[in-house]
């Protein structure tokens, strides 16, 4: 019984923790959560800008890039070092100091990031 309720509280934990992430969908929304602040993450520092510029570094390569809102979604061009990255759509969720980015307008990967 008692790893019935360990295995339990291992699925229903993460759907928790999903749920508590809000969903980001006006720009304005989203230009108050990252004006002034950097997005961080282990080996990560990025600036987004209220006038659509990505600038920083990752995994010690320069990050740079440009971002608009579409449609509900933060969609960016990227560039890690000589790397295109490409265009991609992403949803946008917030807990807190942290937002979620998931690529492919919110059904692909997704990456936490942490505003400082």
């Amino acid at each position: 019984m008692r790893l019935v309720l360990v295995l339990l509280s291992l699925l229903v934990a993460p759907m928790a923790a999903q749920a508590e992430f809000a969903q980001v969908t006006e720009r304005a929304r989203f230009v108050s959560l990252i004006e002034g602040r950097d997005l961080t993450r282990f080996g990560i520092r990025l600036e987004v800008t209220p006038d659509g510029r990505i600038q920083g570094r990752a995994f010690g390569r320069d990050v740079s890039g440009a971002w608009r809102w579409a449609q509900g979604y933060f969609c960016r061009d990227l560039y890690w070092g000589s790397m295109e990255l490409g265009a991609n759509c992403q949803a946008v969720r917030q807990r807190g100091d942290t937002l979620r980015f998931i690529s492919d307008q919110g059904t692909g990967r997704y990456a936490d990031l942490y505003l400082r």
